[in-house]
């Protein structure tokens, strides 16, 4: 990527959501060793929490299918298609005596009709790299980029994203897993004609993994670019955003 890019979108960030933690970004390689392998949970664990930390500590982590513990996460970066067995009850009110349900659908047929929408993708490299947007370099090349943003943040990255749109609909909030939100939509949106930003975290088995306040709000990376050259011309200039940014 462009560094002048990066450091443009730095300034930016600083000067309009000043103390505000820089977002992380996602691709896919297949060379090994890009920061650390994320350590393989001994029992279930949401890939979410990870991701939070490389936002908090800087630390550039990455994931191939063996090192993912649940089997949502493992789908939705694209290294397993399969759901598991009888997933539709899983995803609703469950089998009697075998499985507690969710109870995220009304019914598993709803779940199947879900599942249309949702079809699995296959990642198209070993490995998927989850890094912050100050340690990028040249050789990086971002498919979308993640923020886990408070309201007032997300006020200003929404309204961000639909600055340059003609449509109501730069952004949208899909019913959808944690992972799904800030990986699975954000790849399908990136390689969509019309890219638009990915609202998320209304997962409510991921939200322990997030603060009380604290939603995510991914970008794919072509409709990003647009944002950072939109900022100096944007609201963001205005007395009206002055206000939100004194209380950030």
């Amino acid at each position: 990527m462009e560094i002048t890019l990066k450091r443009q979108f730095i300034d930016r960030w600083n000067k309009y959501f000043p103390a505000i933690e820089f977002p992380i970004v996602f691709y896919y390689t297949n060379e090994a060793g890009i920061g650390e392998l994320a350590p393989t949970p001994t029992g279930w664990s949401c890939v979410i929490t990870d991701l939070v930390n490389v936002q908090h500590t800087g630390r550039t982590i990455y994931f191939e299918e063996k090192n993912i513990a649940c089997a949502g996460g493992k789908r939705y970066f694209g290294f397993m298609p399969q759901l598991r067995p009888n997933f539709e009850y899983f995803l609703s009110y469950g089998i009697p005596g075998q499985m507690d349900g969710e109870r995220y659908k009304k019914t598993p047929e709803l779940v199947k009709e879900l599942l249309v929408y949702q079809p699995a993708f296959e990642a198209p490299a070993k490995y998927i790299v989850f890094k912050r947007w100050d340690n990028l370099e040249v050789n990086d090349e971002p498919i979308a980029v993640i923020f886990f943003a408070t309201p007032d943040i997300l006020a200003g990255l929404f309204t961000l994203a639909n600055f340059d749109e003609p449509n109501p609909y730069g952004v949208i909030a899909p019913f959808c897993s944690g992972c799904s939100a800030v990986v699975y939509y954000p790849y399908k949106e990136s390689i969509s004609d019309k890219p638009k930003a990915i609202l998320g975290l209304f997962d409510v088995s991921a939200r322990p993994c997030v603060g009380a306040n604290q939603l995510s709000f991914s970008v794919p990376f072509e409709k990003f670019i647009r944002m950072v050259h939109n900022m100096d011309e944007s609201f963001l200039i205005t007395d009206s955003w002055k206000k939100v940014k004194e209380r950030l």
